[in-house]
């Protein structure tokens, strides 16, 4: 997708948004597969369906809701993704980062994002809410930033040195620890998909210093940075991504996900609603 036609897909979603639920939001969330509770504990929900946003793409995975929600938590407004897009569903990098770049248009200076992944590391175990403090992105063939004319969005040569903020990847560690939650914090790996990973492609990940891994949030990540977001991102372990396990579906990992979606919404909330930056 050239900038031009990025440009207009934004602007058309965006002005459509504007006069169904407002602008001047301060959070966008974005939910990953089988993750939804955290929209409960939204006041105040205005619900738009993505079928109902021109220029807006559809999730076709399942266990994505594929609606905007939005409201506020402790007096901070929130916009709600319930449903994410993926490069393995057929959608280029630019198209997958849209609803961040709506995010952007409508306000948004904090972003959270959420996915369900596979645990590398040992001393992972299912159900673990894993701060990530890095990333290796192993999907490299398309940047969402790729062919985009410079300063349409700002600069295409993003730095990502720093791109989890250090602050928001505080508040997540600190409200997980004080509420209990079993949190954990890592370096998160991203392939293309949607095939899970061989054993030696696991041992290739644990080599290069992996902990999880999972098939999106990077590409929204760098088109955060590049937005000048603060951005804070939590992988929910639902499967082990180990080179002895044999079975593995879509369905055991939404099942996994379902039962620490609880835990993941207690942790979003409880960091929005004492955010003071």
């Amino acid at each position: 997708m050239d900038s031009a036609q990025l440009r207009q897909q934004v602007a058309i979603a965006v002005e459509s948004l504007i006069w169904r639920i407002g602008q001047s939001y301060e959070f966008t969330v974005v939910l990953g597969s089988g993750l939804s509770s955290f929209v409960d504990r939204m006041d105040g929900q205005m619900i738009v369906p993505y079928a109902e946003i021109p220029g807006f793409p559809v999730s076709t995975v399942k266990g994505h809701t594929s609606e905007l929600v939005a409201g506020s938590i402790g007096g901070h407004r929130v916009l709600c993704f319930a449903g994410r897009f993926h490069y393995y569903e057929g959608y280029d990098a630019a198209t997958v980062t849209i609803p961040v770049r709506v995010a952007q248009a409508l306000g948004v200076r904090t972003a959270l994002f959420t996915n369900a992944a596979g645990g590398i590391a040992d001393r992972l175990r299912l159900g673990d809410l894993m701060v990530i403090e890095d990333h290796l992105n192993l999907l490299t063939a398309d940047s969402p930033l790729r062919g985009l004319a410079d300063e349409v969005f700002g600069s295409k040569f993003v730095n990502m040195y720093a791109a989890y903020d250090p602050t928001v990847t505080r508040a997540l560690k600190s409200v997980g620890e004080r509420r209990s939650l079993p949190i954990a914090c890592g370096v998160y790996a991203a392939l293309s998909g949607p095939q899970f990973e061989t054993r030696a492609e696991i041992r290739m990940l644990r080599i290069l210093g992996a902990d999880a891994v999972g098939m999106s949030t990077i590409p929204e990540v760098i088109v955060a940075n590049q937005a000048g977001m603060r951005v804070g991102a939590v992988s929910v372990i639902t499967d082990l991504a180990t080179d002895t396990v044999t079975e593995l579906s879509h369905d055991q990992v939404l099942a996994t996900a379902r039962r620490a979606d609880e835990h993941l919404a207690e942790l979003l909330t409880g960091v929005i609603e004492g955010a003071d930056w």
